[in-house]
């Protein structure tokens, strides 16, 4: 049975604050740019201020520039305002593609997975649950068990990554979003700790654009049913748009229902010709249930885990957990059961409020301040334990963005500082037989406290009109404090003892980055870059241990990257667009976790030394009036390059790793689409695609002994869009998709996992690793979603 929760009290208020919050955002968002920063143009110099004495010289001003500019290539007379803007969207020099709305207008987008693969550099898996989506830009998440690690996440500006570095996309519904920005490479010196892969920045749709409301539903495979409502509206010096979606399905592997429930609020008054103020709300509902993850020999056996109601009759290849009967400890036995027996699941909330100000000192200088408070509360009994908690954490960024002149070159000049804090207390309980996750005694406790502040600043200068030079630094002082506390029961009464474990750890960081961004012409684009990044481990990393118990883990290290890139952008007209980027990135400690005896627990520690290297390629033809062909691929070569591993069986045996492959990487991805629209005549709006995924097999374990298998998906849609004569509606929309059309079986999700050894110290072969559980989801079998979306005026 679904549990069904209502939108409720905080989906009621945004309904009733959106008429009363519409405002500011006059912009259109940008056409799809593949793969390219700004452009550099030729640009009038830049007018010093003039003194601000009478209201009669502001009123002479000229209105600051949308938040959103017309397109990746910022115009040289724009405001400070669009300028700090730009640096969430496309910062000049660095690898950037945004993925415009109609890549996804016609088709059932569910998660961010849908969407983000047609962006070069992305790599997406399944998590653990339906819009829980590990996303990696060069491979940078594919080493995690969980969430998001390893970039920085935006939405409309407003950061939505925690202080601690996770980010999860539970909260991400691609229907409410005008554009993606996707920023590729290490980006620590503009977006400070964790930026090592670099980062994402949602963009809703401004309530101008909506001009109404809009309703949509889709429904298909597996009990699959997504309502949803945009609305915006643009009144005076008042802009907002709201949405929100309610989402719920069976899923198609046992143990996998889901119900989700999403609100996403963006609402700017201009107060003053100087001043603008901005309001941003997210609340997400979620809750699911949630398979055990298999091993490769079960994935070949039971791909989608049926028959798989209890431990006792379990068909081959289920999943099973291992509870104690007491809820504490082995005194009374212990049961061996399924996903569905246990009810293994997540029941969380996510709750973001935001404001930012804006004010212009002048024609060319914009300060601008903002303060986000976000709280993360969690319940999930994913394995034999339940992680349970509220994490609430605070971030405030201040700066100033300036436009002006430089010994008589054009500049912009960015300086600003930030504070943000994560401090919770959580807990690690036991699950015990009973069904529906029944709790028993407590594992441990976690007290963590992680504090962030530094400072940023970074100028672009155009040195001639077809050349401009970056330059950026950031300083960030990172504060880990935590105290663990593991508790072990004895005999059958369970006599309590408990074993502590402190950490109090501070880390400096400094990541400077250059740049050049040359146009030899209207047609060739040339960029090159070098910059830095890194990520300190999470305060919970220390103290897990890698057979997934508590203890000390706490010698774990900054990871940092430098990384070089160098590429071009080739627009030859207007219906020929390709792009192509070589990097190059070594990394010192890089931060890799695998999977653990213990289901839905990770171990971390750090590879002293690593490579990553690798290819993008981009390409959007529109060959003939309504056709397009547009294609992503990533290419990924990613090695240990000194790490010794120690695998402990009795005695401790060494291993090298050097020259290995980093596990979780697939060296091979490509996304490409082919479609026609009709343009004109009584079939005008009817439109058809086939799209065509393709991922390499990877390994999933240090030793390059044992590889998750690859695949190729196709997809067809056939969408329809037409305009409606009314006073009441604008607009329907059609479509309809058959996704895996082939019903290839693959894997969605592949954790990595530990390597083992016989008591000899003989590395135990893949034929036996395959037996190890905790990593695999497979991928969903042949699917039918049709929906159906109408406007109103």
């Amino acid at each position: 049975m679904f549990r069904f929760h209502a939108l409720g009290g905080v989906s009621g208020l945004a309904l009733l604050l959106a008429p009363a919050t519409i405002a500011n955002a006059t912009h259109d968002l940008p056409p799809v740019t593949v793969d390219a920063p700004r452009e550099v143009r030729a640009r009038p110099s830049v007018q010093k201020p003039k003194p601000r004495a009478s209201s009669a010289l502001r009123s002479t001003r000229q209105p600051v520039a949308a938040q959103n500019p017309a397109g990746p290539a910022q115009s040289q007379t724009a405001s400070a305002s669009a300028a700090r803007a730009m640096l969430n969207q496309a910062p000049a020099g660095q690898t950037e593609t945004t993925l415009d709305r109609s890549r996804w207008d016609d088709r059932p987008a569910f998660s961010v997975g849908d969407v983000l693969r047609e962006s070069p550099g992305i790599s997406v898996k399944q998590g653990n649950g339906p819009r829980d989506i590990g996303i990696s830009i060069r491979g940078s998440n594919a080493r995690n068990g969980f969430g998001i690690r390893n970039l920085v996440i935006f939405d409309d500006g407003f950061p939505v990554t925690q202080p601690d570095g996770l980010s999860r996309s539970d909260l991400i519904d691609p229907r409410a979003y005008g554009a993606i920005d996707v920023i590729r490479g290490p980006s620590s010196a503009l977006y400070g700790n964790y930026a090592t892969g670099g980062a994402l920045n949602f963009r809703t749709r401004p309530g101008g654009t909506i001009d109404g409301v809009e309703y949509g539903v889709d429904g298909g495979s597996f009990g699959y049913l997504n309502n949803y409502l945009a609305a915006g509206k643009k009144v005076g010096n008042f802009e907002g748009s709201l949405f929100a979606s309610d989402a719920r399905g069976n899923g198609y592997i046992g143990n996998s229902w889901f119900n989700t429930q999403t609100v996403n609020f963006l609402g700017t008054l201009r107060a003053t010709p100087d001043d603008r103020f901005t309001v941003k709300f997210i609340n997400n509902d979620l809750s699911i249930r949630l398979p055990i993850r298999s091993s490769l020999n079960q994935f070949y056996q039971n791909p989608f885990q049926q028959g798989c109601a209890t431990g006792a009759t379990a068909a081959l290849g289920c999943g099973t957990v291992t509870l104690f009967n007491n809820g504490f400890n082995t005194a009374a036995g212990t049961d061996k059961e399924t996903a569905v027996q246990a009810g293994l699941g997540r029941n969380d909330r996510r709750t973001i409020v935001g404001g930012r100000w804006e004010h212009d000192f002048d024609n060319t200088t914009t300060w601008r301040n903002q303060f986000v408070f976000d709280d993360r509360n969690i319940s999930q009994p994913t394995g034999p334990t339940s992680a349970i908690g509220d994490f609430p954490s605070y971030n405030y960024m201040s700066d100033v963005t300036k436009r002006g002149e430089i010994l008589g070159l054009e500049s912009t000049t960015f300086f600003g500082g930030f504070y943000n804090r994560l401090a919770a207390s959580s807990d690690t309980v036991n699950v015990m037989p009973g069904g529906n996750a029944t709790l028993g005694r407590l594992s441990s406790n976690l007290f963590s406290d992680t504090t962030n502040y530094g400072l940023r600043a970074r100028e672009e200068l155009k040195i001639t009109p077809s050349l401009t030079a970056v330059a950026g630094i950031g300083w960030e002082t990172t504060l880990l404090k935590g105290l663990n506390t593991a508790y072990t029961y004895t005999g059958a009464a369970g006599v309590t003892s408990t074993a502590l474990t402190a950490a109090d750890r501070q880390f400096q960081n400094t990541a400077p980055e250059l740049a050049l961004l040359y146009r030899l012409n209207s047609e060739w684009q040339f960029r090159a870059r070098v910059a830095t990044g890194y990520g300190t481990p999470q305060v919970s990393n220390l103290f897990i241990l890698p057979s997934g118990l508590s203890g000390n883990n706490t010698q774990l290290d900054t990871q940092k990257n430098l990384g070089y890139d160098l590429g071009f952008d080739w627009t030859p007209n207007t219906t020929l667009k390709l792009s192509a980027t070589a990097f190059y990135e070594f990394f010192r400690n890089e931060l890799v976790s695998q999977a653990t005896p213990l289901a839905g627990i990770s171990f971390t520690f750090n590879a002293p030394r690593s490579e990553h290297r690798g290819v993008e390629l981009a390409a959007d033809w529109k060959f003939q009036p309504g056709w397009r062909f547009t294609a992503a691929y990533t290419y990924l070569d990613e090695v240990y390059t000194e790490y010794t591993e120690n695998i402990t069986n009795g005695a401790v045996f060494s291993f090298n790793r050097a020259g290995n492959k980093i596990p979780g990487i697939s060296p091979n991805e490509l996304t490409a689409r082919l479609g026609y629209d009709q343009l004109s005549g009584p079939l005008a709006g009817l439109g058809a695609f086939a799209e065509v995924q393709l991922k390499d097999a990877f390994y999933i374990d240090n030793a390059n002994l044992l590889k998750a298998p690859g695949y190729e998906l196709v997809n067809l849609n056939v969408h329809y869009k037409t305009e409606l004569a009314s006073d009441t509606f604008k607009s329907l929309s059609l479509y309809l998709e058959v996704r895996n059309l082939f019903d290839r079986t693959y894997v969605a999700s592949a954790n990595n996992i530990g390597n083992s050894v016989t008591a000899a110290g003989v590395q135990n072969p893949a034929s036996i690793l395959a037996n190890t559980t905790g990593s695999i989801y497979a991928g969903s079998p042949r699917a039918f979603v049709a929906g159906m979306k109408v406007a109103f005026r």
